[in-house]
């Protein structure tokens, strides 16, 4: 009998190795079908989901509550799994070479609880070769068993976008690989249960891993060129967003918008590609040129706003400036490498320190990564400018009458829209100075 058939019958347990933003909702959706052991280190965490309550509102409390995954912070229960899925971040370092730690100390805890027949899934992007050349010595270390003979690994690299309600585990088509058939077999069938768009069979983990590392690196560089065009245009008096309907109306145009990439994702995972590439020898040209750009937006959007309070005729130094979102994306509490905290840093050169709300966000979260508290929108009043940075679905519901009650009466109402979430004209008729990307 095979694992994966095993675990359908409820002889042998899935467990999910960090539950965050996506090894939660997998862990809930892999216990509408099998039994599920859900372990993370963050005991805090843990009692959250043990109370009924989601603090990434990715899957809602009431999922929550009525999932069977037994969550834990006892290292313990692992002992009870057969088939261990690790999704943990893999951040960068400052320097932006990769901080594999986490992943290595996942693969140190899923190594103390093999047992000869186990499979090791792990989700976690990462460059090619990572699964193979660090994490399965640090498993054979751990367990005192031998690759490929008394356990197998495999790689399925994680798709979930939080804050997307849309695209889900259950809707995008699932990258699967193994170190052999047999392998690839039973990882295939077992994400099957829960992957209603079906399963891709990568040839080999190193593809898998690969394929992932693109995506978001596909994506960083196409955003990049538009936040080029945007600084392009803005210096030419072109309205961008009117530049991307107009050339959007073409068949094949990418249509893609200038923004700050922040998360998890996208503003990492291009680092760990040409981190790999420059072990080989080869120092990346595009990626890095888009890194740069998409890394600098945060500057160019403080300088921006400083220009036009100088075009308002108000004073920079001391300015009252309101910032309407904090979180690395709309409608998700997650500031994890939010890049709003570039143009706070930049704004505090400028001697600005600005008021920012988000209700949306993770409060605790922000103080504890940034020292950053939130202020009540309520609140917000008397101010020279205001930045609205993030799409939630709170700011795009503002009135124009609304913003305005932010602002000061004295002088020109300084307005930096950068999503481009308002209706440009409606505010400039209104006498705003407003200005988007």
């Amino acid at each position: 009998m095979s694992l994966y058939e095993k675990i359908v019958s409820r002889q042998e347990k899935i467990a999910l190795v960090g539950l965050g933003y996506v090894g939660m909702p997998i862990a809930v959706a892999f216990a509408k079908k099998v039994d599920v052991i859900g372990f993370d280190l963050n005991k805090a965490k843990v009692e959250c989901y043990k109370n009924g309550t989601d603090p990434t509102k990715e899957v809602g409390d009431a999922a929550i509550k009525e999932s069977t995954v037994e969550f834990t912070s006892d290292e313990s229960r692992l002992d009870a799994a057969k088939f261990f899925i690790v999704a943990v971040p893999t951040p960068v370092n400052s320097d932006h070479t990769p901080d594999l730690t986490p992943v290595e100390g996942a693969s140190e805890i899923v190594g103390r609880h093999l047992s000869a027949g186990s499979i090791v899934v792990f989700e976690s992007t990462v460059y090619p070769g990572v699964t193979e050349d660090i994490c399965v010595p640090i498993l054979e270390r751990e367990s005192g068993l031998v690759c490929g003979k008394d356990f197998k690994i495999g790689y399925s690299p994680e798709r979930i976008n939080p804050g997307d309600k849309v695209h889900r585990l259950e809707t995008i088509t699932k990258i699967v690989s193994g170190m052999d058939e047999e392998t690839l077999d039973n990882v295939a069938k077992v994400y099957e249960l829960v992957v209603d768009a079906g399963v891709h069979r990568a040839e080999s983990i190193k593809v898998a891993e690969a394929a992932k590392v693109i995506e978001n690196s596909q994506r960083d560089i196409n955003i990049a060129f538009m936040n080029e065009l945007s600084i392009i245009f803005n210096n030419m008096g072109i309205d961008t967003k009117a530049v991307l309907e107009a050339a959007g109306t073409k068949w094949n145009f990418l249509k893609f918008s200038p923004g700050l990439v922040g998360g998890h994702c996208i503003g990492v995972d291009p680092y760990y590609l040409t981190y790999k590439a420059e072990q080989m020898g080869y120092h990346s040209q595009i990626i890095l040129s888009g890194r740069r750009i998409n890394d600098d937006m945060g500057k160019y959007v403080a300088e921006s706003l400083v220009k036009n309070l100088i075009k308002a005729n108000k004073y920079v130094k001391g300015a009252r400036v309101a910032m309407l979102g904090f979180t690395f994306k709309e409608n998700c509490p997650d500031t994890r490498n939010t890049r709003i905290i570039d143009i706070v840093k930049e704004l505090k050169e400028y001697g600005i320190t600005p008021l920012i709300a988000d209700p949306v966000a993770d409060a605790d979260e922000a103080k504890r990564e940034y020292g950053i508290e939130f202020t009540n929108i309520n609140s917000i009043k008397d101010m020279d400018a205001v930045i609205v940075a993030v799409a939630h679905d709170e700011f795009t519901k503002l009135t124009e009458k609304e913003i305005s009650a932010m602002f000061t009466a004295e002088g020109q109402k300084v307005l930096l829209d950068i999503k481009g979430l308002l209706n440009r004209k409606e505010y400039e008729n209104a006498g705003y100075l407003y200005w988007r990307l």
